[in-house]
C-alpha cells in the first residue's frame, strides 16, 4: 500500500508533500476505526523491546528523528506508527523563516534527501502550544538550537531559552550543534565552546527538582581528534548521551549525476549509513561503552538497524528511511530485535 503512496507523493516538491502528509495523517486517524487498524498494523508491543536509558523507560528502542514534526503537529498521530519516543525540534527561540525555497530535494537513485532548511520553525511559543495537546504517553524529546541572526559567542542564550521554556513539556532535550544548513553552527563544536555550552546547560538542568536529560547530536564529518574531544566532552561536562549522526556534507559516494547543480545542504538516507556505523562504533570503542548512544543516519531496513546496535548503539531513530520504506520500518525493525 505504501509503495503506491510513495509513487504518488514522489510526484510532487517534498516539501510540500510533506505538509500534505501531515494533513492525511490527521484526516486518515480522525476515522473511526482508523487507530485500532494502523495499532495493529504498525505497533509492536513487547516488554522485550522496553530499553532504560537515561533514567527514562523506552517502550521501544526505534524513535522518530528531529526534524520530521518541527512544530509538534502531529506527534499524537505518529505514536500509531510504531515509534517509541518521538523528537520534536529543531526549535529555536524566535520563528524563522529558514533557507529560501526549493530547499529539500530527493536522490531516488540513492534513495537519500538533500537538505538545506535551516532550521526553519514556528518558534518556542507555537511549539509548547502543541505539546500542551500531548496525549500519547511516548516519550517525547525536544531538539533545540539557536535563530540564525543570533552571533555564536551569544548562541547559549538561545539554548537555555529552549531549554527553560520547554522543560516542563519533554522527556529529554538534544543540543543541536551539528545542522551543516546554519552559518557557523558547527563551530559550536569546536572544544571549548562545546564545553561551555553543555555546562551551562547542566547548571541550569541541576537547579530544577525534575532534572531532564540531555543529549548532544553531533556531525558524521567530525575527524577522529575531534571524536576524541567529544569523548573528552561527554565525560567532562557529564552529559547523558550522544546521537550520532546528523546529515553529512560528504557527497563523494552518491550514484545521482550533476548532484552539485541542488547546491549546499545536508545528505541523509543510504549514503549516510556506513559514515554513521562507523561513529557510532569509534565513540563506542573510545570510551570503553561507557557512553550511550542514539544510533540515526541511512537506516532503511532492519538489517541496518542491527548493524547500529552492533555497533553501540543503545536506541535508534529514523528518517529519512520512514520516508522511502514507510511506516512498516518501525514494525520490522522491533521485529529483528526481538530476535537477537
Amino acid at each position: 500500500m505504501y509503495a503506491l503512496l510513495k509513487r504518488f507523493f514522489f510526484l510532487f516538491d517534498p516539501e510540500k508533500i510533506h505538509h500534505f502528509t501531515f494533513k492525511l495523517i490527521k484526516f486518515t486517524l480522525a476515522i473511526p476505526g482508523m487507530k485500532k487498524i494502523w495499532r495493529k498494523n504498525y505497533v509492536l508491543e513487547d516488554e522485550k523491546l522496553e530499553r532504560k536509558l537515561f533514567g527514562l523507560k523506552f517502550k521501544n528502542p526505534v524513535g522518530l528523528a528531529a526534524g520530521f514534526d518541527k512544530n509538534g503537529l502531529l506527534f499524537n498521530e505518529l505514536a500509531y506508527c510504531g515509534f517509541g519516543f518521538i523528537e520534536v525540534g529543531t526549535v529555536t527561540p524566535i520563528p524563522q523563516e529558514g533557507n529560501p525555497k526549493k530547499r529539500l530535494f530527493r536522490l531516488t537513485e540513492d534513495e537519500a534527501i538533500i537538505n538545506r532548511m535551516g532550521f526553519n520553525n514556528d518558534g518556542l511559543p507555537a511549539l509548547i502550544k502543541q505539546l500542551k495537546k500531548r496525549k500519547t504517553e511516548l516519550l517525547i524529546g525536544g531538539n533545540i538550537g539557536k535563530n540564525k541572526i543570533t552571533p555564536n559567542e551569544k548562541a547559549v542564550d538561545d539554548y537555555i531559552a529552549c531549554f527553560e521554556a520547554l522543560h516542563p513539556y519533554v522527556d529529554y532535550f538534544v543540543v543541536n550543534v551539528s545542522s551543516p544548513n546554519t552559518p557557523n553552527l558547527r563551530a559550536l563544536q569546536d572544544k571549548e565552546p562545546l564545553k561551555n555550552l553543555l555546562n551551562t546547560l547542566k547548571e541550569a538542568n541541576n537547579k530544577k527538582s525534575n532534572s531532564r536529560p540531555i543529549l548532544l547530536k553531533i556531525a558524521p564529518d567530525l575527524t577522529n581528534e575531534q571524536l576524541d574531544d567529544i569523548v573528552e566532552i561527554f565525560k567532562e561536562t557529564k552529559i547523558d548521551g550522544l546521537i550520532a549522526t546528523n546529515t553529512t556534507i560528504d557527497r563523494s559516494n552518491l550514484k545521482t549525476k550533476n548532484v552539485e547543480s541542488i547546491g549546499a545542504g545536508g545528505v541523509s538516507g543510504k549514503p549516510l549509513k556506513t559514515r554513521s556505523t562507523e561513529v557510532i562504533r569509534y565513540l563506542y570503542k573510545q570510551s570503553g561503552g561507557s557512553i550511550p548512544i542514539i544510533g540515526v543516519g541511512g537506516i532503511h531496513s532492519a538489517e541496518d538497524a542491527i548493524e547500529k546496535i552492533r555497533a553501540g548503539a543503545s536506541l535508534l531513530q529514523i528518517y529519512t528511511g520512514f520516508i522511502y520504506e514507510g511506516p512498516k520500518l518501525v514494525k520490522e525493525i522491533n521485529e529483528a530485535i526481538l530476535k537477537l
